[in-house]
């Protein structure tokens, strides 16, 4: 039974309108593998005491994918740091494949200086590529010039 030649190309024209919409579909849908990097908003409150010897901790927070994640710092600091000082520092993190990337060791180069107000920067790596820049007002009496290890774990 052959079919006529009408049938064929409205069977053509179907298929044809079919894929195109499959097409479509797929180039519209955007594709976020679970691998992908994404950035994450951080803000940290740090309070930090030296003298060539320095020594700080706190508590911040990372927003990742829309959600809060709380953490902790620790960490010292060899160099040239004088005094006590109050940081409130925020900033982007980037190279976070999953929430766990976030906590770890940090290698840090900063500096900055406060006598009652100022300001303060620091940029951190660490070993799963997760790169953090902070910047921000600190309080108190400091003037710093520091290579450090900074640990950040994140709460459960």
């Amino acid at each position: 039974m052959q079919k006529s030649p009408e049938h064929r190309w409205s069977a053509l024209r179907l298929f044809a309108m079919h894929m195109t919409a499959v097409v479509l579909l797929t180039l519209t849908v955007p594709v976020t593998p679970s691998r992908a990097q994404a950035s994450g908003y951080v803000r940290v409150k740090l309070v930090k005491a030296g003298l060539i010897l320095g020594a700080g901790g706190g508590n911040g927070i990372v927003t990742y994918r829309g959600r809060d994640y709380p953490f902790r710092v620790s960490g010292l600091s060899l160099g040239f740091a004088a005094g006590v000082s109050v940081i409130r520092l925020t900033g982007w993190a980037s190279g976070i494949r999953q929430i766990r990337d976030f906590a770890g060791t940090y290698s840090s180069v900063g500096g900055g200086g406060a006598f009652v107000g100022g300001m303060g920067g620091v940029q951190l790596t660490n070993g799963q590529g997760v790169r953090i820049a902070l910047r921000g007002p600190r309080a108190g009496v400091e003037l710093a010039g520091n290579i450090g290890q900074i640990t950040i774990s994140l709460k459960e």
